[in-house]
């Protein structure tokens, strides 16, 4: 793993994404991954597809026209794609512990406050913010156009700070000023057998 520039690396992946779904510019494209199976560059663009397909979920569910049933059938989908989204996390967080934990820690070495794959997972939101807050900021009928281009910039300067912190911590865990753990989401509400409303009812 090339980790000299990696954040670089995963922001070019997101932007490909990015512009790969809004070729066909629907929910219900299907996610065509460019890169080898079970590679990172393949987790990476499944994550930000995830990502991009619920950003528009998102919107379409705000419709105050939506119907009820309609909305409840996206919600239900939002909530299965923030599972897959997790799960995905967990798996590039996986790859990098394989990559780092036998790095011998320095004294005083410490956690920090996210894992990499989390962070990187703020990095592919970020993408899709900067991608759509551009086109309001473009749009020449937006009352809002001049703020979305101050927003924009905001984002870009955010985007860059957080590139930076991302390769700093990679950096760190390399040379073992910093280590890493594994911790799952452990969500219990999509387990039946957790959510007590679900087992209560005996689903």
């Amino acid at each position: 793993m090339d980790i000299s520039s990696f954040s670089t690396h995963c922001n070019s992946i997101f932007d490909k994404t990015i512009r790969d779904y809004h070729k066909q510019d629907s929910v219900e494209a299907v996610c065509t991954n460019p890169y080898p199976e079970h590679s990172l560059d393949n987790l990476l663009y499944r994550k930000n597809w995830i990502d991009t397909v619920q950003w528009h979920l998102e919107d379409i569910i705000r419709d105050p026209a939506i119907d009820p049933a309609d909305a409840l059938r996206i919600k239900r989908r939002i909530d299965a794609s923030n599972q897959e989204r997790t799960d995905l996390v967990e798996q590039i967080d996986i790859l990098f512990y394989r990559e780092f934990s036998g790095v011998p820690r320095l004294p005083g070495a410490g956690l920090n406050t996210e894992t990499p794959a989390w962070a990187v997972d703020r990095l592919s939101i970020l993408a899709l913010k900067i991608y759509h807050m551009q086109i309001e900021a473009d749009r020449k009928d937006s009352p809002k156009a001049s703020l979305c281009r101050e927003k924009w910039e905001v984002l870009i300067e955010q985007r860059k700070d957080l590139s930076s912190a991302i390769d700093q911590l990679l950096a760190d865990l390399r040379l073992g000023r910093k280590y890493m753990k594994l911790y799952k989401q452990m969500k219990m509400y999509n387990d039946p057998l957790l959510n007590p409303v679900l087992y209560a009812k005996g689903t």
